[in-house]
């Protein structure tokens, strides 16, 4: 069995999920997800996967993570091996991401794991993209002001623009960690676009659209989505995906938004600074064919 600790937001639920289901598929064994973490911190909207997506992989039990773990089960002991220091003391089947970038050892964890990390990359589930794609699809119908922007989107060259600012803006702690993609990338991800697609017609998706309308100027056709909204922030994700091109934001939520997307002409333009004062090496946080400015 394969149990993959989810925790934080949307993206990061994705990126957990993928990982575990990714190896799972590989060795033709079930993936269960720990959301244990959500019984005790509110992270957005809480746990979604399940809700939102057409992936139905089982809740670990208590028995499940305790069966792999043993003696390290308790999450205060969970946590402290989760140091890097600590590795040598972990049991085999605690699996701990060492960094950012892709780490292909993954692939040789034991048949019964329990994986704690962000795995942030697609090299940990290329090679099953169909199956992934397969489990994001979205589950619930598109609806009134939704169903009107997705046919909206299908008939222009749209572009999806996402500003994150939200908790990267009013958290001094989460400011100082991710930063916020300055207004000199988005002018220069609009340039870049402009010269690559015909009669772009940008779609912008933020928690913050009255930032953005007052302060990025867009000599394009525009439309500002502003109906989604606490529990139906997903939506975002789906209408970012539906558009032929994207500029994203140093966020996970529209990173899977651009790669949802299926087609091989999108044109995709990402943040070359993803974090502000955390260093680390983000070169597998990208696919190969996405432009970073």
């Amino acid at each position: 069995m394969i149990i993959s600790n989810i925790t934080h937001g949307l993206g990061n639920q994705m990126f957990q999920y993928a990982a575990g289901r990714a190896i799972s598929v590989a060795r033709a064994t079930s993936l269960r997800l720990d959301i244990s973490a959500f019984q005790s911190c509110r992270f957005h909207q809480g746990y979604e996967l399940t809700r939102i997506f057409n992936c139905a992989s089982e809740i670990a039990s208590k028995t499940d993570i305790r069966g792999i773990l043993g003696w390290q089960y308790p999450l205060r002991i969970r946590r402290f091996l989760s140091k890097r220091k600590m590795a040598p003391l972990r049991c085999k089947g605690l699996v701990v991401e060492p960094h950012y970038h892709y780490w292909p050892e993954i692939n040789h964890a034991p048949l019964d794991c329990y994986l704690v990390g962000y795995w942030q990359s697609e090299k940990y589930f290329q090679a099953h993209a169909s199956v992934i794609r397969a489990d994001f699809t979205f589950q619930p119908p598109l609806m009134n002001r939704n169903a009107g922007l997705a046919e909206q989107i299908s008939k222009v060259n749209a572009v999806s623009l996402h500003v994150r600012r939200g908790d990267y803006a009013s958290n001094p702690k989460t400011l100082l960690k991710h930063g916020l993609s300055p207004l000199s990338y988005y002018k220069a991800a609009i340039n870049y676009i402009a010269r690559y697609v015909e009669a772009p017609h940008y779609f912008v998706f933020s928690d913050d659209i009255d930032w953005v309308q007052t302060n990025l100027s867009i000599k394009h056709p525009c439309s500002y989505v502003v109906n989604n909204r606490g529990s139906e922030s997903y939506n975002d994700m789906r209408l970012i995906s539906l558009c032929r091109h994207h500029i994203i934001a140093n966020s996970s939520f529209s990173w899977w938004g651009a790669w949802l997307n299926p087609s091989r002409k999108k044109i995709v333009v990402a943040p070359k600074q993803w974090f502000n004062d955390y260093p680390v090496d983000i070169s597998d946080l990208f696919t190969e064919s996405w432009i970073t400015l």
